[in-house]
């Protein structure tokens, strides 16, 4: 890429090689004929029968897209390769973190799932059941969610770092009566005992019937006789067999269900369809990364967030691509772990998060020079605004100043990239460029009306797409409230952003309570509503600041109730106390006791003044506040 002054320009052979050589031509075609952009994607794909309808908003916001249209997901992620020449093609390339290594070709990953799609049948899930996993990242947790999507029931992923309060939270809110797990995982060279917290959330669950465990480190664990089975046990058994037909699903059928934080201190659960969803992963996929049917991929997030579902399972698996795997830490034993593993296998495409970026840059370009990045052709940034300077370090030492980033924007909510370039954009540093052909954004100020240019104001989204989320489970009011009420007609993602005179776009960050930490969303109720439950601790008020590697870490201020004497031992006590009721990911890097929090007159805590008060900034109009 050369740099202009304004924009970093691709190369003329990137442009030339890509799908997509003219950007405008496309997008103008999306903006003037939505629908036939959207089906002519769709025809890339299989149906067992094709849509009536592409689009019907006679109940909006309750879009539906592909109407009466039959298909399955995995069909197209695992039939349609099975049935042509990618059929002994590698589907994925899985690397431990004590360096122990799987290959599975398309068809081994086929004869799996129908394999354990037998297996769930036999224990009774039928289409619609919602399957909860809870898994480390092995190749086993993609097979699960497949089998799920195969046979039409609904899986729901926990993130493997939750504690046992989260998974049970969420276990009880979803009525899985199947849940799915290991024995435990490698981290950093620790063991982390998946089994112990799934026991844990499982004990107290009058609903979970069935527990299956993947032995991945062969520690001893606890099997409950008549509820715990293991998986290689399981699919060993004559009920396994390796056929197993796709169950015809509805496009409008629901795929899967995704816990996201919100503003309010229950997780909601995103709830996502097989048509729409399959569209919308398939074809940015194909056009953002450039996927090439050579192409070895590889999105370094984990499979329990939207990312891996989106862009380690499901797109990948449409295009027909190979993608590598890695279940450890990105510097474990050392600095270059993400390094060896791109020249070891041939990395085309990497995609990853700004944190992991910041991280590795830490250490110098020692690291990443003593290996041949040269296979490296695309790279790509998610979970968060990337910063000018982890950006250049990440197109210059790792990309050796040819490869274009793309940085994408996107949420659980939207299930695709949103706001993206593709290779053959001139690119900024920090800006996720412009909306993905066929979506239309916008920058409103509170009253609805478009800011201008450079000025800051609340991200929306102005048309429905197909891989939008369908509601939020069992909870339609709160789908329309927390999306549709400020501008309606309109959906409200809860970030704000500018746009520049270029029309490129620069989110910011969330304008709701909820912390962006590493790229994952954290609630501030969620972590509030764990503190408030120690016994010492009265009220509490949580928020994110600045962090050169975490992009924000979590500040929290408690006031105790009266009579607590141990003050001093409290945030270390409290620390714990987080780690146990939500997980790893959501202790703060400092807590506050305090004597009062800044309240407005109806009682809520405002936390731009503690966020002001913290960053030695101007907190602005106090006039609302109580005291």
């Amino acid at each position: 890429m050369n740099f202009d002054g304004n924009f970093y320009n691709p190369s003329e052979e990137v442009v030339n090689n890509a799908h997509i050589k003219d950007w405008n031509k496309l997008n103008k075609f999306a903006s003037e004929n939505p629908e036939k952009f959207w089906t002519s994607m769709a025809e890339e794909l299989h149906w067992f029968k094709k849509w009536d309808k592409f689009l019907d908003e006679s109940n909006a916001p309750f879009y539906q897209f592909f109407v009466n249209a039959k298909t399955n997901i995995t069909y197209n992620c695992l039939d349609v390769h099975k049935n042509s020449y990618r059929r002994n093609k590698l589907a994925y390339i899985w690397e431990g973190e004590d360096g122990s290594t799987r290959s599975i070709s398309y068809n081994e990953l086929y004869n799996e799932v129908c394999k354990f799609s037998n297996v769930l049948k036999s224990m009774n899930v039928q289409k619609g059941d919602i399957v909860t996993i809870y898994m480390g990242r092995v190749p086993e947790l993609v097979i699960a969610m497949l089998a799920c999507a195969r046979i039409g029931a609904v899986h729901s992923v926990v993130y493997g770092g939750f504690s046992t309060e989260s998974l049970h939270e969420r276990i009880e809110d979803s009525v899985s009566k199947v849940v799915i797990t290991c024995d435990g995982a490698y981290q950093r060279g620790k063991l982390v005992n998946l089994k112990d917290i799934t026991d844990g959330a499982v004990d107290r669950s009058g609903v979970v019937q069935h527990v299956i465990c993947v032995k991945r480190t062969g520690q001893e664990v606890n099997m409950l006789a008549g509820r715990d089975m293991w998986y290689h046990e399981l699919m060993q058994l004559p009920i396994a067999s390796i056929h197993c037909k796709a169950e015809q699903t509805d496009a409008e059928d629901p795929l899967f269900i995704l816990y996201t934080s919100g503003t309010t201190g229950k997780p909601k659960a995103i709830l996502h369809t097989h048509g729409g969803y399959m569209v919308g992963v398939y074809a940015s996929l194909k056009y953002v990364f450039d996927i090439k049917d050579e192409d070895r991929y590889w999105c370094a997030a984990d499979p329990g967030w939207i990312t891996g579902h989106s862009y380690i399972v499901y797109g990948p698996l449409l295009n027909g691509t190979t993608s590598i795997i890695y279940e450890g830490a990105p510097n474990f034993p050392f600095p270059d772990r993400w390094w060896e593993i791109v020249e070891k296998y041939g990395v085309n495409i990497l995609y990853t998060a700004p944190t992991a970026i910041r991280g590795l840059m830490r250490f110098g370009d020692a690291w990443a020079k003593r290996h041949d990045l040269s296979s490296l052709r695309l790279l790509g940034s998610v979970g968060e605004p990337i910063n000018p300077e982890a950006w250049r370090w990440y197109n210059e030492v790792i990309g050796d100043g040819k490869c274009p980033i793309m940085d994408t924007w996107w949420q659980t909510e939207t299930g695709m990239f949103m706001i993206t370039p593709m290779p053959c954009m001139p690119l900024k540093p920090g800006s996720g460029t412009k909306p993905f052909p066929g979506i239309e954004m916008d920058i409103l100020d509170e009253e609805g009306n478009s800011v201008a240019d450079n000025e800051e104001g609340f991200l929306v989204i102005k048309n429905p797409w197909p891989s939008m989320m369908r509601t939020i489970y069992g909870n339609d009011e709160r789908y329309v409230e927390q999306y549709w009420q400020k501008y309606p007609g309109m959906y409200m993602t809860g970030d704000s952003a500018r746009r520049d005179s270029d029309g490129y776009y620069w989110v910011i960050g969330r304008v709701d309570d909820v912390i962006k930490v590493s790229g994952y969303r954290l609630g501030t109720a969620e972590i509030e509503s764990a503190l408030v439950s120690y016994p010492d601790v009265a009220e509490a008020a949580a928020i994110g600041l600045p962090h050169e590697l975490k992009g924000n870490a979590i500040h929290c201020f408690v006031i105790l109730k009266s009579g607590v004497t141990n003050a001093d031992e409290l945030p270390d006590k409290l620390k714990l106390h987080i780690r146990h009721e939500v997980g790893p990911i959501a202790v703060p890097e400092k807590i506050e006791i305090v004597d009062k929090l800044p309240k407005t007159r109806s009682g809520k805590i405002m936390r731009r003044v503690l966020k002001a008060q913290a960053l030695g900034q101007d907190p602005g109009n106090l006039s609302t506040l109580e005291d």
